[in-house]
Parts: C-alpha cells; structure tokens; sequence
C-alpha cells in the first residue's frame, strides 16, 4: 500500500464510474495528506410577500449539490523530478472528453472524479483548480507545488462518518488532521474561537482522554 511522506495511509484522488468505481485511468495519491478539508452545501428559495407582514414567505426551489474544498501540497526536491509531472494528472481529471456511459450524443463533459480519504469518499466533478508553483531548481525546473481544488457533488454515497448519536453535536462540518502541537482546546478555539468547546469534539469523535491526541489522527469537526 502506498504511504505519503509521514508513513500515512495516503488520500487518493481517481477517475470514476458514475457510481463510484474506480476505472484506473488516472491515480493520484497524495503526497502529503490535507491539513483540513471543508464540505459545504446551499439550498434555493425564492421570497414571495407576506400577508401584511413584514416577513416574507419562502418557497424552497432547489438543493444545492455539496461542495468539497482542500489544499494539496506536492514536493519532489528530494528526487530533483519535475512536479508538474505528478500534478499534471489532476488537470487530466478536468478535460472534457466524450462520456459514453452518460451519453450518447457525443457530448463532452469531464470524467467522473472520486476524492477517497479513510471513510469519506466524495464522487464529484472537479470544478475548480489553482495550481501554484513555489521552489524551483536551477534550470527552472518546478519541484513543488500546491493545488486549491474545488469538487462539486456528483453522487450521494452516504459514505460521510457517522455521527455519534449520543454527542449532542450537529453535522460533520469538517475533519481535521492532527500535528504534533495540537491540543483539544487549541483546536476548539481555532474553528470556534471557544477553546471551551473541546468537549464538544471529544464527544464527537468519542474520546475519553483528551490528552490522548496523535500527529496523523483525523477529528471530526462537528457544526456548533
């Protein structure tokens, strides 16, 4: 099994059937795994007038599909390779090209993309992509390299962790990846700004000893 460069089970990215299935075409696994990821969702309602009210009635008209947004971080200094030729595949992953199991009037569309990192498992188009090149060698070739990558839902697999019932949290909001300084009040106060709500992620992720933390540890992030 692949490993990143911290001996971590690495996230993957991949081109995929509609439902899921990898068609290994195009593989990615992550150099570094991401610090953190977001998934996000919005709904459309239309306002229509009150009855005298200063309230407006809302009408639902469409969901949303979710989002997913990460930071990845490609480094080849150590071997002198071009990084560009690991990251090169993610732009494969946006390149229309005839989909013959979705159509059959020669359309072109990008392929199928999945996002796979332990439990959580996103089947998405990517959307959107910056790549920033950021050490060079001496003829110019780039040797690392970020991408800000942006999915958009394709199919609901309810793979997302589940919660814990018992918690009293909301839904998972994000997941955190643990460094080494990292403390439950340290985090809480990051993505809260109340270092009080550690309990919060505690009971979230089901730990009984806070002190129990461990570099490469994923925390569920719950919605306060």
């Amino acid at each position: 099994m692949a490993k990143t460069r911290g001996e971590l089970v690495p996230a993957r990215i991949f081109d995929a059937s509609e439902d899921g299935t990898e068609l290994g075409t195009v593989s990615i696994d992550c150099m570094f795994n991401p610090y953190e990821y977001s998934v996000s969702k919005s709904n459309t309602f239309e306002e229509k007038p009150g009855n005298g009210t200063d309230v407006p009635q809302v009408e639902f008209k469409k969901a949303g599909a979710q989002t997913l947004k990460l930071q990845l971080f490609f480094d080849t200094y150590n071997t002198g390779e071009d990084v560009s030729l690991t990251t090169n595949k993610l732009w494969k992953l946006m390149e229309a090209k005839t989909n013959t199991e979705t159509t059959q009037d020669n359309k072109q569309s990008p392929p199928f993309v999945v996002f796979q990192w332990g439990v959580f498992k996103f089947v998405s188009v990517i959307t959107s992509m910056t790549q920033k090149f950021t050490l060079f060698k001496i003829d110019g070739t780039p040797v690392r390299a970020t991408a800000d990558i942006t999915f958009t839902q394709y199919s609901d697999l309810n793979d997302y962790p589940a919660q814990n019932p018992t918690s009293g949290g909301g839904p998972i909001e994000r997941v955190r990846l643990v460094v080494a300084s990292d403390r439950l009040d340290t985090i809480a106060a990051e993505v809260y700004g109340d270092p009080a709500k550690w309990r919060l992620i505690a009971r979230y992720n089901n730990m009984t000893d806070p002190r129990a933390l461990k570099p490469g540890m994923q925390l569920n992030i719950p919605q306060a």
